[in-house]
C-alpha cells in the first residue's frame, strides 16, 4: 500500500481499520457522549456545509442556496438528535462504566470506517505513534519479534535481531516470556505487553524466560536502546549472483539496500536476484529511491487523484547495469508492485513467480493536532507504461509456483528454492550471452 504522509510523505501497508475499536467505543457515559455530539456536529457540519457556504458566497441571497443550507442544517440536527438519544440509552442501561476516551476514538474511527475503504482509517495518538515506529524502521526497545498464542496468550520470542540488546543479553529464538519486570507474560494482549518491554533509551527491562531444555526459568536484564529493524538480507550465490531479500520498505531500507549492493559488488557480483515475495509494501519514497539507483532516466511510477492531478516519481540517468531477476508472489503488494512493475516496463529484469497482490491505490496520512491521524486513499498509481494494476496484480514473465526442495523442518536454504533456482538459470543464460 502506498501511503504519502503530509509531514513527511510516507507509505505504509499495514492496515488499522480496527472496527472493534469503534464497536467498543460506542459505550459511554452521558458526559462523554454529549461531548461527542458537539464534536460530531462540528465535523459533520464542515463536510456537509462546505459546498453550501461556497455557493452562498458566490450566489448570496439566492433561493437555491437557502434551500440547500436548510436541508444540510436539518440533516446535521437529525444526527445530533439521534446521537443524544443513543447517549441517553447508554447512560441509563449499559451495565458497566465506560472508557470515554475510547468512545471518542471509536466515534472517529467509525466515521472514517463509514467510507467503506479498508485502506482509509483513523489512528488514535497511540496507534499513530506506533505506526511511525514501524515505517521509520527504528524504535527504542530490545530488538526482538514476539508472537502470541491466541488461545493461551503465551508470548514467544519469534526472532532476535542480530546485534541488538536482546542478542547481547542472551535471549534466543523460541524463548517463552514468563514475566516482563513484574508483569505476567500471558496476562494481557501482546500490544499491551510490548509497551512494558519498550521504553526510554538506556533503561533496563527484566525478562524472565522459559527455554526448552532448561529446568529453571532464565533471568535477563536487557538494556533498551535504539533498534534499527533490518529489512534487507543478502548473500552471494553460485555464479557470482547476488541474492537480496527485502521484507518491507521502511525509511531505512534504501540505505540497507545500497550497502548490500556495494558489499556484493565488492565480492564480484555479476547478476542480481531481488526477492520481494511476501513483501507487503511500505514507504513510497523508499521504493522510489531504490529504483532510482537501479533504473535509467525516466518515470518510475506516477499517481493521479480524482481531479486528474498527476504526480511523477522519476529516476535519473545513473543506473545499475547488470542482469536481474525479481521474485514475486500473491503476497507481494503495493510498493513491491511498484518495484516489480517498473522493472517489467523498462524490461530491466525478469519477473519470476506468481501474480502479485494487486494494490494500485495510494494513501496519505494526515496528522491531527492531538497526535492522532487519518489515512485516506487519495490517488491511483500507474506503472511507467500507464498500467493500473489494482485488483489485477502484475503477471510474472515466468510463472512458477513455489516449491521447497529441501528439508522443510530445517533452516531455509536458497539453493533448495525452486524459484531461486529458476532465477539462477535465467541469469546464467543472460551472463553467458
Amino acid at each position: 500500500m502506498e501511503t504519502q504522509n503530509f509531514q513527511p510523505e510516507q507509505e505504509n501497508i499495514k492496515q488499522k481499520s480496527d472496527k472493534s475499536e469503534f464497536r467498543r467505543g460506542i459505550a459511554a457515559g452521558m458526559f462523554g457522549m454529549l461531548l461527542i455530539v458537539v464534536i460530531a456536529a462540528t465535523i459533520i457540519g464542515v463536510f456537509w456545509k462546505k459546498d453550501v457556504l461556497q455557493e452562498k458566497i458566490s450566489e448570496a441571497g439566492s433561493e437555491e442556496s437557502t434551500q440547500e443550507s436548510t436541508k444540510d442544517t436539518i440533516s446535521s440536527s437529525e444526527v445530533e438528535k439521534k446521537a443524544g438519544t443513543i447517549a441517553d440509552i447508554l447512560d441509563q442501561y449499559y451495565y458497566e462504566d465506560i472508557d470515554e476516551d475510547a468512545l471518542v476514538d471509536g466515534m472517529y474511527a467509525g466515521m472514517v470506517d463509514g467510507v467503506g475503504d479498508p485502506y482509509t482509517c483513523y489512528y488514535s495518538a497511540e496507534e499513530y505513534s506506533s505506526l511511525m515506529e514501524t515505517t521509520s524502521g527504528t524504535y527504542y526497545g530490545i530488538g526482538a519479534v514476539l508472537t502470541q498464542d491466541a488461545e493461551t496468550n503465551v508470548v514467544t520470542i519469534l526472532h532476535v535481531y542480530s546485534g541488538t540488546p536482546a542478542e547481547e543479553a542472551g535471549v534466543k529464538d523460541g524463548d517463552i516470556i514468563v514475566k516482563v519486570d513484574d508483569v505476567e507474560g500471558n496476562s494481557m494482549e501482546l500490544s499491551e505487553l510490548v509497551k512494558h518491554i519498550k521504553g526510554e533509551e538506556g533503561t533496563t527491562v527484566h525478562l524472565q524466560l522459559l527455554r526448552e531444555g532448561e529446568e529453571d526459568y532464565l533471568d535477563f536484564d536487557v538494556e533498551r536502546r535504539q533498534v534499527e529493524i533490518p529489512t534487507v538480507e543478502y548473500q552471494m550465490l553460485e555464479g557470482k549472483i547476488g541474492l537480496i531479500q527485502i521484507s518491507e520498505f521502511s525509511d531505512n531500507t534504501p540505505e540497507q539496500f545500497d550497502a548490500a549492493i556495494k558489499d556484493l559488488q565488492g565480492q564480484g557480483m555479476e547478476a542480481m536476484i531481488v526477492d520481494l515475495r511476501n513483501n507487503p509494501g511500505g514507504v513510497l519514497q523508499a521504493v522510489c529511491s531504490m529504483l532510482d539507483e537501479i533504473l535509467p532516466e525516466g518515470t518510475i511510477v506516477y499517481t493521479e487523484d480524482k481531479y486528474g492531478n498527476r504526480s511523477d516519481y522519476d529516476s535519473d540517468e545513473a543506473c545499475l547495469d547488470i542482469p536481474m531477476a525479481v521474485l514475486i508472489n500473491e503476497n507481494s503488494a503495493s510498493a513491491s508492485e511498484i518495484f516489480a512493475g517498473a522493472i517489467k516496463d523498462y524490461k530491466y529484469g525478469t519477473l519470476i513467480g506468481t501474480t502479485s497482490f494487486g494494490k494500485g491505490i495510494v494513501q496519505s496520512i494526515i496528522p491531527l493536532e492531538d497526535g492522532s491521524a487519518v489515512k485516506v486513499t487519495m490517488a491511483k498509481y500507474f506503472t511507467p507504461n500507464g498500467n493500473y494494476i489494482h485488483e489485477k496484480g502484475i503477471e510474472p514473465d515466468i510463472t512458477l509456483e513455489y516449491e521447497y526442495l529441501g528439508d522443510k523442518d530445517a533452516d531455509y536454504e536458497p539453493m533448495q528454492d525452486n524459484q531461486v533456482l529458476k532465477a539462477i538459470e535465467v541469469l546464467g543464460n543472460s551472463t553467458n550471452e
